[in-house]
């Protein structure tokens, strides 16, 4: 970071502050917090961090399930965020530059604690053969779809039952809504390797979840 910088965004990421204000800028004007940012505000980069902390610290935590990685993990992606902030061209969403910086950190956190379990460069078996075919969409994201607190917590569970390159591959699309492509480019895999992750990590939640909800009636 620059010289003569009297605070780090680190300042900003300690736990929820009860005196800091609700944002009531619009989503739409996050192009303008950034160009704010970018020219030294740093109020607007903090209305930023108060923004999307919360999210992108439930998205690291989705991919190291560890709270720890997932604090770090969530504090270096805010850090590179500022300290990159001007090679930023506006190309995509800030969200979506900021989630695929976070999504990276984590996965690095995941590889040194799992390094002979867990890599995305390696393919997964059946991989490139599974053609994989459109399903309809889920409808609602996962979270409206269970929006009482027990059904997210069940939800929660069967995700990190996993394979961490299917989770990964979920959270990204189906919670955090990237695309097809963001999601290809943030994980460093093919295209293809996406679709055929999605559409087998969505049916191993659905096999798992009509199973916990069969054996729940049973009892």
């Amino acid at each position: 970071m620059g010289a003569g910088l009297i605070f780090s965004p680190r300042d900003f990421l300690s736990t929820p502050n009860p005196h800091r204000l609700r944002s009531k800028i619009a989503r739409e004007d996050e192009h303008q917090l950034v160009a704010a940012a970018k020219s030294g505000d740093t109020a607007a980069f903090e209305e930023l961090v108060s923004r999307y902390e919360r999210k992108i610290f439930r998205l690291t935590m989705n991919i190291t399930r560890n709270r720890e990685d997932a604090e770090d993990a969530m504090q270096d992606a805010f850090l590179k965020s500022y300290s990159h902030l001007k090679t930023f061209q506006g190309d995509s969403r800030f969200y979506t530059w900021l989630v695929r910086i976070a999504a990276n950190e984590a996965l690095m956190r995941l590889r040194k604690r799992r390094p002979n379990q867990f890599s995305l460069d390696e393919p997964i078996e059946g991989d490139e053969d599974l053609m994989p075919r459109e399903l309809q969409d889920w409808g609602p994201g996962p979270e409206q779809r269970f929006a009482q607190t027990e059904m997210r917590e069940i939800l929660s569970g069967v995700i990190e039952e996993l394979a961490p390159d299917y989770r990964i591959v979920f959270v990204l699309r189906d919670i955090e809504e990237l695309s097809t492509e963001e999601t290809a480019a943030s994980l460093g895999i093919s295209i293809a390797a996406v679709k055929s992750r999605l559409l087998r990590a969505r049916l191993k939640l659905r096999e798992k979840l009509n199973r916990y909800f069969q054996q729940g009636r049973a009892n």
